[in-house]
């Protein structure tokens, strides 16, 4: 079992940067494949990018590379990092980590096995 917690969060202005942080509570997240997804309200859940457990290989929804960068931390391997950009009004969203043991690369939801609970990002204009 593996928890995690997204953290970083907050009230930012458009142009702003923010920087996630995703690091597991229980058990380990090093052996996992590490991805962000977010929700806007009212709307589906969104991938972002994954990352393998390795930290060398990414992956990125098209919608977003460029401003959104994903690393791992290079010394434990375990907590993870959404790097954002430019943010827009339109990025406010409730921002989760996930972990994948199994399938590489993967931009479904369902392919993750654990979830945190959310950051909340507000971009303001």
């Amino acid at each position: 079992q593996v928890q995690l917690a997204e953290s970083g969060g907050g009230s930012v202005q458009t142009g702003d940067s923010l920087r996630l942080s995703c690091a597991p509570s229980g058990g380990t997240s090093l052996w996992f494949h590490m991805g962000w997804f977010r929700q806007i309200a009212g709307q589906e859940r969104e991938f972002i990018s994954v990352i393998n457990w390795r930290g060398d290989k990414k992956y990125y929804s098209e919608s977003l590379k460029g401003r959104f960068t994903i690393s791992r931390d290079h010394a434990t391997k375990t907590t993870v990092y959404l790097q954002m950009a430019s943010l827009k009004p339109e990025d406010t969203a409730v921002y989760y980590c996930a972990a994948d043991r199994k399938i590489w690369p993967s931009d479904r939801d369902v392919n993750y096995d654990y979830w945190g609970r959310g950051t909340q990002v507000t971009v303001s204009s």
